[in-house]
């Protein structure tokens, strides 16, 4: 399957985009999302690529979940998604143990079920109309950075063998797990195998399975099964007696008999178009900025496919990271900023890490006592109901906050859900355009009975805030649609970056100066 072809956007600049420019090694998930955030806030954006021009079907990821879905709908891309997907309002992890996300907090109550193609074809459809440059068939060859010019040097090998030299202010490496710019810019790789010998097939299925996911671990087998919607489904297995190098040939009978063991039946596999074996590692970099370089995504951190949290950690480094480098470029912050994606992030990262590699180590239980805390864990998640709200919203990424200041408001930090705003707009419509937003209580009304911050001080229009103040380019002021008397400032990725109960208006503008300059 080629996928979606295209053009590049617009001619090559040249080898120096730029003091303004970035550049983005990777045309993944992570990669995309990135660019494509930065050339929509006005960022000239190369995106290095040494794969052909096309989308391939053959990838690993097959979920959304409801954080990552959430950051689509601050883009406009949720309905795009949405249509070519499946929900799903059950995830099961392995035996009893599932996750419900009926009651989860968020507009997305399920995850949507869909190949790691149809959301590169999304999202590359974007990064194309926001003038993103593509350099596919070329190959990062080596990474400089020079500190007295302010920039990084990128050596790339073209179609032909053809070498050059970009230049940008920034880079972001989101070229997978083999990173290039990882290794450019010497950091470490530490972590392990944590599952050896796994076998990956797309077959057709002559027996449809009752659920749209099938998983499940059953002794010395683990096997799930996803659709491709084409008419394929995608296995992956693994069974603890066949310890085999990835180089050794894979045959249909052994997907079958693996599939046999942990799902009670292999549905009448045939017509394989892809066997392989690949390892599964856990690895985390232990620096996420080095200098004007970054990591996103698997460059960054790989995990087990347990809970499906790869592809959307990466996604969620994307949109942590874009907005902060289009504010420093534009001049709206200062570089200190980019230091939080270390410190928001990694530790994200590590926690995901820790999470998928607890499901596979419980999925794979084979001495009693495993088995035992396999069991234990699954009465208490199902009884225990502040225990099930925190393992969903984990694995479904609406539970995770970022660090706050000393003293700062109890939200500071916390993830904002679609909040309805006055004349009926929602948060993620006004999040659109990769701006802030403050929502601020509405003014009183002459015959209400004031509180005295707001008798003294009533909500100034938005105005006051956004145009006058010259940032209507980087901010959307909204009231609540409720009489709630909180002012929030909301990040570009929907995360408080402030608030307060009953702010005065000159506490709000300080805080505005602060984060949105």
């Amino acid at each position: 399957m080629n996928g979606t072809q295209h053009a590049n956007p617009r001619p090559g600049s040249g080898s120096d985009s730029g003091p303004g420019s970035v550049i983005v090694v990777g045309s993944g998930p992570t990669g995309l999302l990135l660019a494509g955030d930065l050339a929509t806030a006005g960022i000239p954006v190369t995106l290095v690529e040494k794969r052909p021009r096309r989308i391939s079907n053959l990838s690993r990821a097959f979920v959304l979940h409801a954080r990552t879905l959430e950051q689509f709908d601050a883009r406009a891309l949720a309905d795009d998604v949405e249509a070519v997907g499946r929900p799903l309002d059950r995830l099961r992890l392995f035996g009893r143990l599932s996750v419900d996300l009926a009651d989860l907090p968020s507009r997305f109550r399920h995850l949507l079920v869909l190949p790691q193609y149809e959301v590169e074809k999304v999202l590359e459809r974007r990064a194309v109309a926001a003038g993103v440059e593509f350099r596919h068939e070329t190959e990062t060859t080596g990474v400089r950075q020079d500190t007295a010019q302010d920039t990084v040097t990128v050596e790339v090998r073209g179609p032909g063998g053809k070498t050059e030299t970009l230049r940008a202010a920034y880079v972001v490496g989101a070229d997978g797990m083999h990173s290039t710019v990882r290794e450019a810019v010497g950091l470490p790789f530490p972590g392990r195998s944590a599952i050896r010998s796994v076998v990956l097939a797309d077959v057709r299925l002559a027996e449809q399975p009752e659920t749209l996911l099938s998983v499940n671990a059953v002794g010395d087998a683990f096997a799930f099964l996803a659709p491709f919607g084409d008419g394929y489904h995608r296995v992956i297995g693994w069974h603890r007696g066949r310890n085999v190098p990835d180089s050794e040939p894979l045959h249909l009978d052994e997907v079958k008999e693996i599939t046999r063991r942990a799902l009670g039946r292999d549905f009448g596999m045939h017509d394989p178009r892809w066997l392989s074996r690949f390892h599964s590692d856990e690895r985390q970099v232990p620096a996420y900025r080095v200098g004007r370089v970054f990591l996103a995504g698997d460059a960054a951190h790989v995990h087990t496919p347990a809970g499906g949290q790869g592809m959307n950690t990466g996604l969620q480094d994307a949109a942590n990271l874009s907005w902060k480098l289009a504010a420093v470029l534009h001049g709206h912050a200062g570089s200190g900023l980019l230091d939080t994606y270390q410190s928001e992030r990694h530790p994200v990262g590590r926690s995901v890490l820790r999470s998928s590699g607890g499901i596979v180590r419980l999925a794979m239980a084979k001495r009693p006592w495993t088995l035992a805390l396999r069991a234990a864990l699954t009465t208490v998640l199902d009884h225990v109901g502040p225990l099930r709200r925190r393992a969903t919203g984990h694995i479904t990424g609406v539970g995770f906050r970022y660090p706050a200041p000393r003293g700062s408001h109890r939200l500071t930090g916390t993830r904002v859900p679609d909040v309805a705003l006055a004349g009926g707009g929602r948060l993620y419509e006004a999040l659109r355009g990769g701006r802030f937003v403050l929502i601020t209580p509405h003014a009183p009304t002459p015959d209400a009975a004031p509180t005295p911050a707001a008798s003294t001080a009533p909500a100034p229009g938005a105005e006051a805030y956004g145009a006058a103040a010259g940032r209507e380019d980087r901010l959307a002021v909204a009231h609540w649609a409720s009489g709630r008397r909180t002012t929030l400032l909301v990040r570009p990725d929907g995360y408080v970056a402030w608030a307060a109960e009953d702010a005065e208006a000159a506490r709000t503008e300080a805080a505005l100066d602060a984060h949105v300059g």
